[in-house]
């Protein structure tokens, strides 16, 4: 008797190397990305009509931003970016791949979003980009796993 196995073949349709395998644990990880999406995409959306609606709710004049522009245009800008992360919440939920590349360029463009934010709204925005990197590590290392499931 030999003590090697035989491996396993793949076929060259297969969407990946390991396609035969079962989905792993980290599935969950990436469905916690796609709701976490949704709720990003909701906060970035109040946080938008907030800026658009209400320029004194913020302390810091526009000048002490690092991008200098008014409350309207941050206001506009968060909106569509929640828009967006939750139109891709929807989609990394149901398994597309459009939506999992959406959601790691929305999830980059939200965290730089918030970062030039910060001395607006410190504790909130610092939140909002600790969040965007995990959706950002789920999708990127264990997206393809929720299609298979």
């Amino acid at each position: 008797m030999s003590e090697t196995q035989q491996r396993p073949t793949y076929t060259a349709n297969a969407p990946y190397a390991g396609a035969g395998r079962e989905p792993t644990a980290w599935v969950g990880f990436v469905l916690f990305a796609g709701i976490m999406m949704l709720m990003l995409g909701g906060f970035q959306v109040m946080e938008g009509l907030v800026a658009i609606f209400r320029d004194e709710y913020y302390l810091v004049t526009r000048n002490g931003l690092v991008v200098t522009m008014d409350y309207t245009a941050w206001g506009w800008t968060h909106l569509v970016i929640g828009l967006v992360a939750i139109a891709a919440g929807l989609g990394v939920l149901m398994g597309q791949m459009w939506a999992r590349v959406t959601g790691i360029v929305i999830a980059v463009v939200s965290a730089l979003a918030n970062l030039a934010f910060l001395p607006a709204y410190p504790v909130w925005s610092s939140i909002v980009i600790a969040v965007d990197v995990l959706v950002i590590y789920a999708l990127a290392v264990h997206g393809r796993e929720v299609k298979s499931s």
